[in-house]
């Protein structure tokens, strides 16, 4: 089975395989859902599966998604983690706008606060850029701002998302970060460095995008692959990031009860090396 869990520090054990909740707002991941009860039963399905790892966002909605997740879930079970981002907000066109200032980023943390029904936040990930591309600008100030939020016992784990080697490293002397959440699939592979990094350094690197998002991965060699193991594309996928780093985890969306279900197989979907070198070539 490859969903064991990770633990990533004294207080912080995950599944592997996680559950990511930005599918459940509205279209271009704004305004409420058309069927809210639906969203409500997959979250309490990914639960019951045994997933205690959910990624969200206040930003998701906006407030739509934790909203959603508070009242499905709230009093959380005890094995429970919540990884939210900080570094960004919503514009009334739906647009995604950066936004990393000290102030903001206080007060992004406290809607997260406010939206879940918590008192500390379990991870919150700094997202320095949009989800295509890097840059190498200094986060050390929004950083900052975060550590000192985590001194103040509001956050107890700081992660990042969307961010180069130098600015993880820029982020460590601050403070230690237990997650990294990248782009990273089986078809984009530019950030096999950090893969590498984050599994020397015990991080959780957690691929967004992990089936294409939204342009899903399309694959003939992948295709392949999978019927001959009797799977979905998507299963293999999935499986093929689980076993990509002992570090790896996986947090795919859906608003679907049956997706979500064929997602959380992956877990017992173990690779042979032949299919592995096969599905290297795709990203080669």
């Amino acid at each position: 089975m490859t969903n064991s869990t990770i633990t990533l520090a004294e207080d912080l054990t995950i599944t592997r395989m996680g559950y990511g909740a930005m599918q459940l707002a509205g279209p271009g991941v704004f305004g409420p859902p058309k069927d809210r009860d639906q969203a409500i039963a997959v979250l309490r399905e990914a639960v019951a599966l045994g997933v205690t790892h959910i990624d969200t966002s206040d930003f998701y909605g906006p407030t739509v998604v934790n909203e959603i997740i508070k009242e499905a879930l709230h009093p959380y079970p005890e094995d429970l983690v919540l990884v939210t981002k900080v570094g960004a907000r919503r514009g009334d066109d739906a647009s995604w706008i950066p936004d990393l200032s000290p102030d903001a980023l206080r007060a992004q943390v406290h809607d997260n606060l406010d939206h879940l029904g918590l008192d500390v936040l379990d991870v919150v990930n700094l997202r320095s850029m949009a989800h295509e591309g890097h840059s190498e600008e200094s986060i050390a100030e929004s950083f900052t701002t975060l550590a000192e939020l985590q001194q103040q016992g509001l956050i107890k784990h700081l992660g990042l998302s969307s961010v180069t080697i130098p600015q993880i490293r820029e982020a460590q002397a601050i403070a230690p970060i237990v997650t990294i959440q990248n782009l990273y699939n089986l078809v984009n592979r530019d950030d096999d460095d950090v893969v590498e990094y984050a599994a020397e350094h015990n991080i959780a690197f957690a691929s967004f995008f992990p089936l294409g998002g939204f342009t899903p991965l399309q694959s003939e060699t992948l295709a392949k692959v999978a019927a001959r193991l009797d799977a979905t594309p998507q299963q293999v996928a999935l499986a093929w990031l689980l076993q990509r780093s002992a570090t790896s985890v996986v947090i795919p969306g859906t608003s679907s009860l049956a997706h979500l279900r064929e997602n959380v197989a992956a877990r017992d979907l173990v690779l042979p090396a032949d299919a592995i070198t096969e599905l290297d070539t795709i990203g080669a």
